[in-house]
């Protein structure tokens, strides 16, 4: 389906990202790859997309709190695939404390990396995409760019801009062949929340695995967490030609959340 193509996904060593490469990679997409992890396990998953799947695969170390790096990045990408076919703004950190509490180190680390990353990867990348008249942009919200929860802040202001970033960009390439869409997971097992399940287990005296039961109680109405390869998937479909029409859209995948 995707044979030939080319994606660019930040984030992409680990959890959420290497999923999605994976999905793409598997239908014969070529993947930029780009995070932080062991350069060792970063190779040997850059090596593994290549062997099992056929395709070219690379990796850019770029840090996304620096415009240049993410411009650097992009022309990287740019040069050995010819285009960016697929942009992925999937990078994201997390940090919780009550705004009185919030360090403002912390603040301007996730905005950075949650949100402005997003902007510079597209602003580099978009022209390519429109030369070839072609395009997909998929930036990973979350629930909490639908709805907010306390001792968030940052990462709820910085998923709220990501998905009003989406609508605009929506907008301006709506025509081109071009989309770009927001998907909003809820409660998704990785990296990113085992610290507030373990915060929650130790909370009620209760193993990992209740403390994980706890936690998709309070919000996600079907008490399973969303799996990465179900966002792989959505991330499929959303640069399949059954999407064509599908641009600015947040979409929840988030077992409910957001119906209540």
């Amino acid at each position: 389906m995707l044979k030939g193509k080319s994606a660019l996904i930040t984030g992409s060593t680990k959890g959420i990202g290497l999923a999605i490469a994976r999905a793409l990679a598997r239908q014969g997409c070529n993947i930029m790859m780009n995070g932080s992890r062991d350069p060792s396990d970063i190779e040997s998953l850059r090596s593994g997309l290549e062997n099992e799947f056929g395709i070219s695969a690379y990796y850019h170390r770029a840090d996304l709190t620096r415009p240049d790096e993410i411009a650097e990045l992009v022309e990287a990408a740019t040069a050995i695939f010819g285009n960016v076919d697929i942009l992925v703004n999937n990078a994201g950190i997390q940090y919780t404390a009550p705004v009185e509490e919030f360090p403002p180190e912390r603040w301007n680390a996730i905005i950075a990396i949650n949100l402005s990353s997003s902007y510079y990867t597209i602003h580099h990348a978009l022209p390519h995409m429109r030369r070839n008249g072609w395009g997909r942009i998929i930036n990973v919200a979350s629930v909490h760019g639908l709805v907010a929860s306390p001792g968030k802040i940052a990462y709820v202001a910085a998923k709220h801009g990501l998905v009003g970033l989406t609508k605009v960009i929506a907008l301006e390439t709506a025509g081109s062949g071009i989309t770009c869409n927001a998907m909003c997971p809820g409660w998704t097992r990785t990296e990113l929340i085992e610290p507030q399940i373990i915060a929650r287990a130790q909370a009620l005296g209760v193993d990992i695995e209740s403390g994980g039961r706890s936690i998709l109680a309070d919000k996600q109405p079907s008490q399973q967490f969303v799996s990465v390869e179900q966002l792989g998937q959505l991330v499929l479909f959303l640069c399949s030609s059954g999407a064509d029409q599908i641009t600015g859209s947040a979409i929840p995948i988030d077992g409910g959340w957001t119906a209540q």
